[in-house]
């Protein structure tokens, strides 16, 4: 399906937030978590610059995306937390200003698959469920997990959050079907939100069977 996007300006602070009107859907995630990198895999475009730095997004950056014959909307990429001191464990200044002026948005929390329950973490996710109308977690990188430790990681994540988690990757493209589908809940405030299918037991294998000689060969 055909995606538009464009990016629209840098905001200081809440003043600055376009005032056109259109649904909005927050990214919040510590610094790192790798919203820029999602935001490029979801329109399949190169529109938000990316940086290994962490800390490098202090600004909310808010892009115009239309998905098909869909209402466009503003993605907003707001700064990560837990970068600099002092910041560890409470959302960015502009984050907690933009949700403070903000009429109708929603808010995507991601976190990191290889670092489940961090602190900073669950008390971002306590933050918005108490302040945001609309909120939803995904978990970014989980193709750096191998198969087991991927399923151990998205139950932590989903018992931590007492809510469905979606794992996502920006590099192969796992979950991104999803997470569309979760973008047009939350901006169309459609409940409940879709239920993910949950990963599958870790089971041991069980032990090869010696292989038996035969003996019913006769000379």
């Amino acid at each position: 399906m055909q995606v538009d996007a464009t990016f629209v300006l840098s905001a200081a602070s809440a003043s600055d937030l376009p005032r056109d009107g259109l649904a909005e859907i927050a990214l919040v995630g510590r610094s790192n978590v790798g919203k820029s990198s999602l935001i490029n895999a979801l329109t399949r475009q190169r529109v938000a610059r990316t940086s290994a730095a962490p800390g490098k997004t202090r600004l909310a950056n808010i892009y115009r995306v239309a998905r098909g014959a869909a209402e466009p909307f503003h993605l907003v990429d707001l700064p990560g937390y837990g970068h600099a001191r002092g910041d560890e464990n409470e959302l960015a200044a502009v984050a907690r200003a933009y949700f403070g002026q903000v009429a109708r948005g929603s808010a995507l929390l991601l976190v990191d698959a290889r670092h489940p329950g961090l602190q900073s973490d669950t008390e971002a996710w306590n933050w918005l469920r108490h302040r945001v109308e609309r909120c939803a977690v995904a978990a970014t990188k989980i193709d750096k997990l191998a198969r087991g430790e991927r399923i151990r990681a998205t139950r932590e994540l989903q018992s931590v959050f007492n809510d469905p988690v979606l794992p996502v990757s920006a590099v192969t493209g796992e979950g991104l079907d999803h997470l569309w589908t979760l973008i047009d809940h939350l901006l169309n405030n459609r409940l409940p939100r879709p239920r993910f299918h949950p990963p599958p037991k870790e089971t041991a294998r069980p032990p090869r069977r010696p292989l038996r000689k035969n003996s019913s060969s006769r000379r």
